[in-house]
């Protein structure tokens, strides 16, 4: 069945990805597969990944670290919109996928493909995200995902791969699909399926158990400079090592563990284990400052957007108009969020106790109990009564 003659894979080294080599060459007359992997932070070691894909048929395999680019127009764009689709997955993987796409058309253009693949299934959110990304970028290319359209179960698929000289890197010890990037890993699958069983602690990897964390609190301050983190404990970093070194602070303490029931695009509900330290702990962070120094109507209508926005990631409409309409509103109110934000981790808890800012609205003698208070308290019984006149109508002409 033959659909392209030239097709860019988004590669990943799995067992789907893998197999789809073969299957577009063998079955769907594909001449040239391309494949590319993209370096998100992960921190696994790519050459063999490389290596593998030019075994499993590919005529160029391509790595591209795209790490930096993934934190400070991903997840800082996440960050300064306080993301959390259905309030509590803060996007670690979803946000991936629009920048995969970005470059998966990129390299298209460059090699002169006419199609661009992915080895997602049809049951996952994956599929629409790199779609409706890739048709955004270039309506014209055509985009193939061959597992979704296969039939084969995963017996099949491993068994498939097997007569092109495919080894399955699934062992029966640890039946679990994971994802990883240097914001965090999605974990699935498995006895994770059960949604009554407490997740084994072999699962995680970025966070310590809590009897495993240490028994004196860590303190740490962020700075961040309008919306975006730029520093930890007064030392600017860039934006990785930023990251990295959150993540290792809060995980080593327990933070950044998720696990929910989350409602998927497809319309199914999925058991999601997340482990997303540095972000998780930074969108607290910035939430918190946003107190401090945005005004009470534009917090308030923020938080609105923000349901929006994690729900336009999370949905794959990264590249469409909202989107873009959203960012700029959320740019113009990060104009003042600019301070430091001191945290004091312990036994799995990230608890705010300090936050400072020069554009601080937060004014300490109008707020005060003592005899510094410049509030003039008198003008609040006349506020009172224009405040209430509406209820005092409505209770009047109603009785």
């Amino acid at each position: 069945m033959g659909r392209a003659k030239k097709v860019v894979l988004a590669y990943s080294g799995g067992v789907d990805t893998s197999v789809c080599i073969p299957y577009l060459k063998h079955e769907w007359g594909v001449e040239d597969v391309i494949t590319l992997a993209a370096d998100l932070g992960q921190g696994d070691e790519l050459d063999p990944i490389r290596q593998k894909a030019l075994d499993s048929g590919a005529s160029i395999s391509l790595v591209q670290n795209v790490t930096a680019e993934f934190v400070t127009d991903y997840a800082f764009a996440a960050i300064k919109a306080n993301a959390l689709y259905e309030n509590r997955y803060p996007l670690t993987t979803a946000l991936a996928r629009p920048l995969i796409a970005k470059i998966l058309v990129e390299a298209a253009a460059t090699y002169g493909a006419d199609a661009v693949a992915h080895g997602c299934t049809g049951k996952g959110n994956d599929q629409v995200r790199f779609d409706v990304s890739i048709a955004a970028l270039n309506p014209q290319l055509k985009v193939l995902a061959p597992a979704r359209e296969w039939g084969m179960s995963r017996e099949e698929t491993i068994a498939y791969g097997e007569r092109y000289g495919i080894p399955s890197p699934v062992k029966k010890s640890s039946p679990y699909s994971i994802d990883r990037n240097l914001l965090g890993r999605s974990i699935e699958a498995g006895i994770l399926e059960d949604a009554w069983q407490e997740p084994p602690e072999e699962i995680y990897l970025m966070t310590r158990a809590i009897a495993d964390t240490p028994d004196t609190p860590t303190y740490t301050e962020i700075t961040f400079d309008q919306g975006i983190p730029v520093a930890l404990d007064g030392q600017t970093l860039d934006p990785v090592a930023l990251i990295a070194q959150l993540n290792a602070i809060a995980g080593s303490n327990g933070v950044g563990r998720i696990d929910m029931v989350e409602n998927r695009l497809v319309g199914i509900k999925s058991r999601e284990i997340y482990e997303a330290p540095a972000m998780a702990v930074l969108i607290q962070a910035h939430r918190d400052l946003e107190m401090l120094t945005l005004t009470a109507d534009v917090t308030q209508f923020k938080r609105g957007i923000e349901e929006t926005y994690g729900r336009l990631i999370y949905n794959g409409q990264w590249y469409s108009p909202l989107k873009e309409s959203l960012d700029a509103f959320i740019n113009k109110t990060q104009e003042r969020v600019s301070g430091i934000v001191r945290l004091k981790f312990l036994k799995g808890n990230a608890t705010i106790v300090g936050r400072q800012s020069a554009y601080t609205l937060y004014d300490e003698d109008l707020a005060t109990y003592t005899s510094a208070d410049q509030f003039d308290h008198r003008a609040a019984e006349g506020f009172i009564y224009i405040w209430g006149l509406p209820t005092r109508v409505w209770a009047q002409r109603g009785r």
